[in-house]
């Protein structure tokens, strides 16, 4: 389980990689407003969801790091792939539309459920990024 979860986990992670190459000169900024200069013809909400877990062999190595404290790295691993998943696809979806750029940009984290009964860890999580995309005038 732990192999076949770090496979999956490492060719997601090669994946975002590549597509954010892509996107990298899409301005994507958490500005309230367009930067001076930029003359906007055109806005809507865009918005980037993904949900996502961990194996069920990281999931009990990071219960026993719970009980003993310190980093519980499969779960910051979890969210950098959530967060960086989301924000790709709000920027496509931004994209698609025609749209230029993406500012006021804001990310939402929930927990979806509990992984046992007693409801302690995580199995899994939501992560929302959501922004104005604009076009901007010629």
């Amino acid at each position: 389980t732990y192999l076949i979860g770090s496979s999956i986990e490492k060719l997601h992670f090669r994946e975002i990689r590549i597509r954010e190459s892509r996107s990298r000169r899409f301005p994507t900024v958490n500005f309230r407003t367009a930067p001076r200069g930029w003359r906007v013809s055109d806005a809507e909400l865009v918005t980037g969801s993904v949900v996502v877990s961990i194996d069920y062999f990281k999931r009990f190595l990071a219960g026993l790091r719970m009980l003993f404290g310190g980093r519980v790295s499969a779960y910051e691993s979890l969210l950098d792939r959530g967060r960086r998943e989301a924000i790709l696809r709000m920027k496509e979806a931004a994209f698609e539309a025609g749209y230029n750029a993406v500012i006021n940009v804001r990310i939402e984290t929930s927990r979806l459920a509990s992984s046992n009964r007693k409801g302690e860890g995580i199995a899994g999580v939501e992560i929302l990024a959501f922004g104005t995309a604009v076009k901007l005038a010629k």
